[in-house]
């Protein structure tokens, strides 16, 4: 069967690229094309548009790139006919996708949406869309059945979290080798981890790094993102105990002692290697002040919305400054501390619903199609 998937982002191409994995083990015909990455292009099938040339945050950097935005949604309509799927597959991404899905459903193509967007956090309208273009829903938070099904009367598939999976499937790094190769030292190693988009990059990494010279004990890694180039880094590593390691943020979880880590999916991929973390975010003035006015959240972060209570210290706009996240970070090194967030972790993935998210998910698509 054909199936034309469309990831926005470099969390989207990890999740993608597993359910695409999943799906050639339950149909070996399966046939790809796709907008995501270089993990869903290691896979197979046809790249149709790299997520680098989509990303864009916020508010006002939308309205900024509109035009590219529309013609982007219009070559992809096209696309889509040419290819004429068995299933369309849609994986977060929802400003772009529920309007490929609108015309998708009219034009009588199954809609799958694989990762929910959050709409329980704002544009909770986004509902009646929803409802009325795509066939079916996989959702990865315990939290968002009981929003669908009992708020807004949607049946949903609760799969699991697929960053288990992830998780799970990587091999431990070779230590010595890893340490060898980007010349790091005995001292404990700090995972910084300052996004994905070179906008949110900019705006973050100046204000993580400016603590390191507090701290000359310990060794500050960047986890560089796979849609940058090591050269864009460059401007900000000051400090001789400042490093950088391209695209292996797993690998530099699974060393480090603590982390410094923008909102977003690497909140909770730094929970499940269970390193204790400060959580930071500085958006656009404009576009974070829209957002707080219409967001309706108690966190930012997915460790303490799955949890409900803060298990992970927020440092937010004003408040991620220097002075804010020395102190907090200083809490983390702590051993009370430490051992609390911890004993919090394992209650995390626990409700995160165990193994097999892409499995599942392959294995519902599938009998969705044939049915």
């Amino acid at each position: 069967m054909k199936y034309y998937i469309i990831a926005g982002e470099a969390s989207g191409d990890l999740h993608a690229s597993n359910l695409m994995r999943a799906l050639k083990q339950t149909d070996p015909e399966a046939e790809f094309r796709f907008w995501g990455g270089d993990l869903m292009q290691a896979q197979g099938g046809e790249l149709v548009k790299h997520y680098r040339e989509l990303a864009f945050m916020g508010f006002a950097e939308v309205l900024f790139n509109l035009k590219t935005i529309l013609k982007n949604i219009s070559f992809c309509k096209e696309d889509i006919s040419s290819f004429n799927p068995d299933a369309i597959i849609f994986i977060d991404y929802p400003g772009f996708n529920l309007r490929i899905a609108k015309w998708a459903k009219k034009e009588g193509y199954q809609t799958h949406f694989y990762i929910s967007p959050q709409i329980w956090a704002w544009k909770e309208n986004r509902i009646q869309a929803i409802k009325r273009d795509i066939d079916h829903m996989y959702v990865i938070l315990p939290f968002e059945k009981e929003f669908y099904e009992e708020k807004h009367n949607f049946p949903v598939h609760f799969v699991g979290h697929p960053l288990i999976d992830a998780i799970g499937q990587k091999d431990l790094p070779d230590v010595p080798a890893v340490k060898n190769e980007y010349q790091l030292d005995e001292r404990p190693i700090i995972a910084v981890l300052p996004g994905s988009r070179k906008q949110e990059i900019s705006k973050m990494l100046e204000v993580m790094l400016s603590i390191t010279p507090d701290f000359p004990e310990y060794q500050f890694v960047i986890g560089g993102a796979p849609s940058q180039d090591a050269e864009f880094y460059a401007p900000f590593i000051k400090q001789k105990n400042i490093k950088l390691i391209m695209n292996r943020t797993y690998d530099l979880l699974s060393l480090s002692h603590a982390a410094l880590v923008t909102s977003g999916t690497a909140t909770l991929e730094t929970a499940l290697f269970k390193i204790p973390e400060v959580v930071c975010y500085k958006g656009n003035y404009i576009s974070y002040q829209i957002a707080r006015r219409i967001v309706n959240l108690d966190y930012i972060s997915l460790v303490n919305l799955i949890m409900k209570r803060e298990v992970v210290k927020e440092l937010i706009q004003d408040d991620f400054n220097t002075k804010m996240l020395k102190k907090e970070f200083k809490k983390i090194l702590e051993k009370e501390n430490r051992t609390r967030i911890f004993k919090d972790y394992f209650e995390l993935e626990r409700k995160l619903g165990g193994k097999g998210a892409s499995e599942k998910t392959a294995q519902l698509i599938v009998e969705a199609i044939k049915n």
